[in-house]
């Protein structure tokens, strides 16, 4: 069982503002064949819906390892990860930005966080996560990073 998991998908509002596929296409392809112009609306709505969907990544944290998306870090290199919200999670996609950075971010989730990679054969200096959950996702992070020692106090 993770001790993290989470699947960035798209907000209600991207599903509801791809549907201006439709009038869209009605208007181009109207003069030529109306039915052809609902089809292809209709079509282009759910190729848009089903490939958000389908490519929404999975962030996870499990067995010492970290994912984001396709990539995976143990995460015994890595350093202190640290949430960004508001203000902070702004900077950090914007002014703070390393253009080395590994990112799996997504622009209809606001908040990040920042785990430094403390590899020095990986050329990220950090990886820039977006989640829902900042402070959550970060203290999963935390928490399986510290070396686990035996069932208790010696």
């Amino acid at each position: 069982m993770p001790d993290y998991r989470e699947r960035l998908w798209p907000t209600p509002w991207i599903y509801l503002s791809s549907l201006l596929l439709v009038p869209a296409s009605i208007l181009v392809l109207a003069p030529v064949s109306l039915p052809a112009g609902i089809a292809t609306g209709v079509l282009l709505y759910l190729a848009v819906a089903g490939t958000l969907t389908l490519t929404a990544p999975v962030i996870e944290v499990r067995d010492g390892r970290f994912r984001a998306g396709r990539a995976e870090i143990p995460l015994d290199v890595t350093g202190e990860a640290v949430p960004a919200e508001g203000e902070a999670a702004r900077a950090e996609r914007g002014t703070r930005l390393d253009a080395r950075a590994f990112l799996v971010i997504r622009g209809w989730i606001a908040d990040v966080v920042r785990v430094p990679v403390a590899d020095a054969a990986d050329p990220a200096p950090y990886w820039l996560v977006s989640t829902r959950h900042p402070r959550e996702l970060a203290a999963a992070i935390n928490r399986s990073r510290r070396p686990h020692t035996g069932s208790g106090p010696a």
